[in-house]
């Protein structure tokens, strides 16, 4: 049952949510995208940091050493731009490229295979008293602000702990020489990430939980919703029964002008009827008149018993006839023999040859 709205008891139906999802309305956590994306980073620099020190040293090395040697004309500063960009390149790419995967991939794995660019201008609020009071009352701004307290206070825990368990070691530092200090700096930032980052793990996975269990509630349909969207599914029952009824007329009227020619009914004996007739002035074979199931084919029947034309019962030339002559065409040749047999016994064909 949905929260805001006690009359929306039904779970959503597959149309609706891919119409929600063509309309780019996912569940889709921001905290679960920023953790993915700072652990990517924080595993790509534990692991690429001798490559970036290597790096970071030639390039320091050479401006400071090598390029104060240099005579600085515009063919050298060029060069030295184009090398200090592809050094530049070379570093930040790879790491931008992980990131870059990490973020499409927690995407794919949240939302799926979806590209949409539709905007629509009704998710715009202009009633301004009504957005803020909305604003106010809504428990998605509670989430946010109390996920929004909740970080701060992380982000401020976190230097706490970290710097408090290394004050013994802050005093030694002053004997330390600048790659020492700098060493231990890093460590220390890096063990400050890793203590924020395992509550902030904890956060996106409630924060997921919470996105996905709104999204489904805010998809939630009432008892009528369903009805209506079943019915545009299937079609509306009184406009099928509508055309149902047509059909049927037509039918009826198209039998009544039909059957009466016929020279003989060929049944299954009850599911299927046919009426043959067999002119040679009209085909140089019998002709399907009329056929039909169930009650198209007890109308045949009826019809035939009112004027008084011959029923004659055999199922399996009955189900041939029904499935492979349409109405109108003649009967294929393999049937000749069999239909012959029956209008052989028929008053109207007993003088005729052949």
């Amino acid at each position: 049952m949905s929260r805001e709205d006690p009359s929306r008891t039904e779970k959503a139906t597959d149309k609706r949510i891919k119409k929600s999802r063509d309309e780019g309305s996912v569940a889709r956590s921001g905290e679960v995208s920023t953790v993915c994306v700072l652990l990517t980073a924080v595993v790509a620099l534990r692991y690429m940091i001798e490559f970036y020190l290597k790096n970071f040293n030639e390039i320091f090395n050479w401006f400071f050493v090598e390029g104060l040697t240099q005579e600085l004309n515009q063919q050298t500063v060029y060069r030295m731009f184009v090398w200090a960009l592809l050094k530049m390149a070379l570093l930040l790419l790879p790491f931008m490229c992980l990131i870059g995967l990490a973020a499409y991939t927690n995407i794919r794995w949240q939302v799926g295979k979806l590209w949409t660019f539709k905007f629509k201008w009704s998710r715009i609020n202009f009633n301004i008293p009504a957005a803020l009071k909305k604003l106010m009352i809504s428990p998605d701004v509670l989430v946010r602000l109390g996920r929004s307290l909740i970080q701060a206070t992380i982000v401020a825990i976190a230097p706490y702990i970290v710097i408090k368990q290394e004050m013994p070691n802050l005093i030694p530092l002053f004997h330390q020489n600048v790659l020492g200090i700098s060493s231990y700096m890093l460590m220390v930032a890096y063990k400050m990430f890793c203590y924020a980052l395992v509550p902030m793990i904890l956060m996106a996975i409630a924060d997921l939980w919470w996105t996905r269990y709104r999204y489904n509630d805010n998809l939630m349909m009432t008892k009528e919703e369903v009805k209506d969207e079943r019915r545009q599914a299937e079609g509306d029952p009184e406009v099928k029964a509508k055309q149902q009824r047509k059909f049927m007329e037509f039918m009826a009227r198209r039998l009544n002008s039909s059957v009466p020619r016929a020279d003989v009914v060929i049944t299954n004996p009850t599911h299927y009827a046919i009426a043959l007739r067999y002119d040679l002035t009209e085909a140089p074979a019998p002709m399907v008149l009329a056929k039909g199931a169930d009650r198209i084919a007890k109308r045949i029947r009826d019809l035939a018993i009112e004027n008084d034309i011959p029923i004659v019962e055999n199922p399996p030339l009955a189900q041939a006839l029904y499935k492979q002559v349409e109405i109108g065409e003649t009967i294929p040749e393999e049937m000749y023999q069999a239909v012959a047999a029956i209008l052989a016994r028929l008053a109207k064909f007993k003088g005729r040859k052949g």
